[in-house]
């Protein structure tokens, strides 16, 4: 290591860290920045093992801006984030992002699509015939309606996470494999991080990008944060559809999701209250699927009855016990210490706005977003900020 006094130290070498750092640097090429990752290669990362989506279908005028941005980040990324004459492919595959509703959910979305579109946003209000036209294999099994973002879609969250990395890189961001066991104050400022290896980094803004192990690190210098690591897991089957083209993503009301790959190769997932909590257990487990998705997944899909399980993996959500969305911002009992944590699933596609906006606070500039609804101030309010008046995401 070159020095041990930066302008920035931010804890987390995932899309968020190397994002923010990259937007620094953009901002002011003459910051020395410090990106402390413990596991460079990314092994149980949640950005890796993410699914990749992003969408502009929430109901959050702030959620629906975000992705926005990231669209339009998406469209030059490949270009941007360039290193000697090497571009990142993000693999954005626009296939769209299909919503299936039903009674409960059918007036709160129809606001939320009225939202989006008032944002400039496309997005369709199907009929179930509709519904049925995008994605012919489902059954219309307790759908009433559905909305279609045509311009959601998928892509490969390693290529965006190496793009940002390698370009902060360039721009002179410092990246360091390491540990850190503590958040260091004085008082009520941050001060630096020590190291496992006993050492300590002096900065006096220090970012919090740890992903799952956030709360973690939080608790270092006494700061509660209502995240929680949470285990969830995707298989990927493969069916005897063959039909054209790539079908749109399907999301059911009972959060079964269903993301075709092409061919007959699908990915299908979905969360439950009992699934794992903590940093310990990434086993694929194959039973999960057949035992309590498979059937589910039959009574929508009648021609997945026969299918071939290929593989999965799990991961790890960061999930926001408050209200299930971002934490964004310093804490306010203590100065310098930034989070960006708390995105409960639905981080990934919101890696460009974050960035951008962690780094503006930092530098004292007014945000390009207005993003304080997600204040870390509502923590200690008990003020939560829900996506869904159902207080789902």
């Amino acid at each position: 290591m070159q020095m041990t006094s930066y302008d920035t130290i931010i804890i987390g070498g995932g899309v968020m860290g190397c994002a923010t750092a990259y937007y620094l640097l953009k901002f002011d090429p003459k910051l020395n920045i410090a990106i402390l990752e413990m596991d460079p290669t990314y092994e149980r990362a949640s950005t890796p093992l993410s699914d990749g989506n992003t969408r502009i279908q929430f109901n959050l005028k702030e959620n629906i801006q975000m992705s926005q941005y990231g669209l339009d980040v998406l469209k030059t990324f490949a270009d941007d984030m360039a290193v000697d004459g090497e571009k990142p492919d993000p693999a954005f595959r626009q296939q769209g992002n299909l919503f299936v509703l039903d009674e409960s959910s059918r007036d709160e979305s129809h606001e939320g699509m009225l939202l989006q579109r008032s944002l400039g946003c496309e997005v369709e209000w199907l009929t179930p015939e509709g519904v049925q036209k995008y994605f012919p294999l489902y059954n219309l099994k307790g759908c009433v309606a559905g909305t279609f973002g045509p311009h959601d879609g998928t892509m490969s969250p390693m290529a965006i996470l190496d793009g940002y990395k390698k370009k902060s890189i360039a721009l002179g961001a410092e990246y360091i494999q390491a540990e850190v066991i503590e958040v260091l104050r004085e008082g009520n400022q941050v001060v630096g991080v020590k190291l496992s290896s006993g050492e300590t980094l002096n900065s006096n803004i220090v970012m919090n990008a740890a992903g799952a192990w956030a709360a973690i690190i939080a608790q270092t210098v006494g700061v509660d944060l209502p995240v929680v690591p949470t285990k969830r897991q995707v298989t990927i089957v493969e069916t005897n559809y063959r039909g054209d083209g790539v079908l749109p993503a399907l999301f059911l009301p009972s959060g079964l999701y269903v993301i075709h790959e092409g061919e007959g190769l699908f990915m299908v997932g979905k969360s439950f209250p009992d699934d794992h909590i903590g940093t310990d257990d990434f086993i694929w487990e194959r039973k999960t699927f057949e035992e309590r998705i498979w059937h589910e997944l039959v009574e929508y899909i009648p021609e997945f009855d026969r299918l071939k399980i290929l593989r999965g993996w799990a991961g790890l959500y960061e999930v926001n016990t408050l209200d299930g969305n971002a934490i964004l911002g310093e804490w306010t009992q203590l100065k310098g210490f930034y989070l960006a944590n708390g995105f409960s699933g639905h981080g990934f596609q919101q890696c460009h706005a974050v960035g951008r906006y962690i780094a503006e606070l930092m530098l004292g500039k007014t945000p390009s977003l207005d993003l304080s609804i997600f204040s870390p101030q509502r923590i200690l309010e008990n003020k939560p900020v829900f996506e869904s008046k159902r207080k789902i995401i």
